[in-house]
């Protein structure tokens, strides 16, 4: 039996008693090694046992916390920072005009309509509405190509899994159609149904941790039951695999996409004018992304990284589609093409810059037209219709928070459309973009957001962000949340990390697999740099991450415990043993590869694997582990296992706790009151260890 109970062990300094957790004699043999898992029991996420240890975890967590003093003045400034009116461009469709609100702190935001731009809005969708306690989320809206019809998508408790249900465009009125089990999909509309991507329903009380394969494309026709949905597409001969479909607005091609085995994706094309057509392989790998961005008759533009890999536009022919018929239109340029979008029939293309963006505006047949000047260094993202004049654009940085502008295609003029009004003094901070050198000699680039007037004493709290995986970039952003670290006189440390994006494909490489180690040695050098320039020192670091950026805390943790005052690794990837055998986790051996590939892979990943990396009688840092119970992107039982771990095998006074949250899942679409606390905490956790008194 594995029963929770309290520990004899007391942790010295700061009186706490940790859960045990009765392990097992559990070995796994890869090529002739055996490695122990004694916390496998930890699996088995709906064990009584382990909800028992997930009981007793909490307590303990929130024990520490409620003893700190300034807990609730911390939550009530961080609640009193978020409450601000936060509003998205607005989006046109058959002829009415979309936008999302946010009137300060609800936990969801709000889609509304409006019959002309600047008209009175009226509630289209209020996911506040689908649960008493905000944890249902809208994840997406898809209107039909006649008008008739949207769908929309949504998740429960932070799950991945997703159900579709359709509004009437003419009543308002939901329907009867309702989707269940659908997952990493959309809706793509053909007449008056539409296809979307789902699994089997999983074997009950394994939702959230079984491997899900067998992805299939179904096509739904409005007004018939789930059970008599059309089976369109599945490809039995690989079962871990994602398979997608689009159709453009016309309905006169439709996409297939299948990705899963590589950094990108194959694609594939259907001419929807011919009955009976056949879809006709593009691609032959999925080392590179193709993604079509606009159709123009038998036209078809794509963007790809295939032979640049920062990235160019390309143009075929539906009549002859393969790749060896793609002729350039925009050849690859020094910075990084980060995004296209299609406006009033022009291409505007998004670069990246040493990761900041930058914004062009190009013809259909290849000419620059002219750049959209930007407000300042910062991220930008852009919204219209690829038939339509109209273009807005929304603009971020470090200290400036989204802001909609109206953007003239012909003049180049951009207006102010909607401006938040946050409850902070903008000009009190500042951001710089540095540089500094990593362990084998690569130049590393790194944001530092901080109050202005700070000195270089060596003495400033850092909060060490970064991610560094999957070709993700991480740009420059504004985020309410951050400001009361800033406060405290902290600084926001944010790496530019090989294995992202942010410099292309070979920046994206240079992370992954047997190259992973440099992310983590570029994270280390930016501590140390940080250290060596006076702007911290150890005792004032924090390193925190999420997700793969989890793994990158775990990894750095364990290997330079001394160099970090505080960890936060969240819902992190922490056993490389054994990830690809939960839930999706097969998807991500194209960054990481796995045990299982070769001797030289299992030796490399276990070498850093956080979990295989923790060391009896080592002094860790102050670390706050933080997971979900619906977590089914990276499952629960990664942080389980590691916290159990790391709370045996610490020898030091730290405290090592774990958060774990209920009715969350992997972050996407966490109800705002859960991200409020849950920072808090975070917040505390960090500045108590740092001996910071909030002020």
């Amino acid at each position: 039996m594995f029963m929770a109970t309290l520990a004899t062990a007391q942790i010295q300094a700061q009186s706490l008693h940790y859960p045990s957790f009765a392990k097992q004699d559990v070995k796994d043999n890869y090529f002739g090694t055996l490695v122990s898992d004694p916390y496998r029991g930890l699996e088995n996420d709906t064990s009584a046992q382990t909800a028992a240890w997930v009981e007793a975890e909490n307590r303990v967590t929130n024990e520490y916390l409620s003893r700190i003093p300034f807990r609730e003045k911390l939550l009530k400034r961080l609640t009193g920072l978020a409450n601000y009116e936060k509003i998205s461009a607005p989006r046109k469709r058959h002829g009415k005009w979309y936008f999302y609100k946010n009137n300060g702190l609800q936990n969801q935001s709000v889609l509304y309509v409006m019959d002309q731009l600047g008209g009175e809005p009226r509630v289209f969708l209020d996911p506040n509405e689908l649960s008493t306690d905000g944890t249902v989320a809208l994840k997406g809206v898809y209107f039909s190509n006649n008008g008739r019809w949207a769908a929309y998508t949504i998740s429960r408790s932070g799950s991945d899994w997703e159900e579709i249900f359709v509004i009437d465009l003419k009543t308002g009125q939901q329907t009867q159609d309702h989707i269940m089990w659908a997952k990493f999909t959309d809706a793509a509309w053909q007449g008056d149904g539409f296809y979307y991507s789902a699994y089997d329903a999983p074997v009950k009380g394994k939702e959230f941790s079984n491997v899900n394969d067998g992805h299939k494309i179904y096509y739904h026709k409005i007004g018939t039951p789930q059970n008599e949905d059309v089976l369109f597409y599945q490809n039995p001969a690989y079962p871990k695999r994602f398979y997608n479909c689009s159709v453009n607005e016309e309905e006169t091609m439709m996409f297939l996409y299948e990705s899963g085995a590589g950094a990108g994706n194959n694609l594939f094309v259907r001419d929807l004018r011919i009955p009976e057509s056949q879809f006709i392989q593009m691609t032959l790998d999925m080392d590179y992304y193709y993604y079509p961005v606009y159709q123009d008759g038998d036209k078809i533009y794509l963007m790809t990284n295939y032979g640049a890999p920062k990235c160019r536009i390309m143009v075929t022919d539906i009549h002859r589609p393969g790749l060896d018929n793609w002729q350039e239109l925009i050849g690859e340029q020094k910075a990084v093409l980060s995004d296209v979008d299609v406006i009033n029939r022009q291409l505007i293309l998004t670069y990246n810059q040493d990761a900041s963006d930058h914004a062009f505006i190009y013809g259909l047949d290849g000419k620059m037209l002219k750049e959209v000047m930007l407000p300042s260094v910062g991220s930008v993202s852009f919204t219209g219709d690829k038939k339509e004049p109209e273009c807005f654009y929304t603009f971020t940085s470090f200290t400036v928070p989204g802001t909609v502008y109206q953007y003239n295609m012909g003049t180049g003029q951009s207006t102010l459309y909607a401006q938040p009004k946050v409850k902070f003094r903008q000009d009190d901070y500042t951001s710089e973009q540095v540089f500094f050198t990593s362990k084998d000699g690569t130049r590393i680039p790194m944001f530092l957001t901080y109050k202005k007037g700070m000195k270089r004493n060596g003495k400033n709290p850092v909060y060490l962000y970064g991610y560094g995986g999957f070709n993700v970039s991480l740009g420059p952003s504004f985020s309410a949340i951050r400001i009361p670290f800033l406060e405290q006189g902290g600084i926001y440390a944010q790496v530019t990390l090989r294995g992202g994006g942010e410099y292309g494909e070979e920046w994206h490489q240079a992370g992954t697999k047997m190259n992973k180690q440099n992310v983590f040695d570029d994270f280390i050098g930016a501590a140390e740099w940080l250290i060596s320039e006076k702007y911290t020192c150890s005792d004032k670091i924090a390193i925190v991450g999420g997700s793969n950026g989890g793994l990158l805390v775990g990894a750095c943790m364990t290997q330079r415990p001394e160099l970090f005052r505080v960890a936060i690794p969240q819902v992190g990837v922490m056993d490389m043993l054994r990830y690809h055998k939960f839930t999706i986790g097969w998807n991500w051996a194209s960054d990481y590869g796995t045990s299982e590939d070769s001797k030289e892979m299992f030796e490399y990943l276990r070498g850093y694997s956080p979990l295989h990396n923790l060391k009896p009688g080592t002094k860790y840092p102050a670390t706050l582990v933080t997971t979900a119970d619906h977590d089914d992107r990276v499952v629960p039982a990664h942080s389980f296992k590691f916290a159990a771990t790391l709370q045996e095998c610490n020898a030091g006074s730290n405290p090592v706790l774990i958060r774990i949250d209920t009715k969350a899942g992997h972050g996407g679409g966490k109800p705002l009151a859960k991200v409020l606390e849950e920072q808090a905490d975070i917040y505390l956790f960090i500045l108590y260890n740092m001996g910071v008194k909030f002020k």
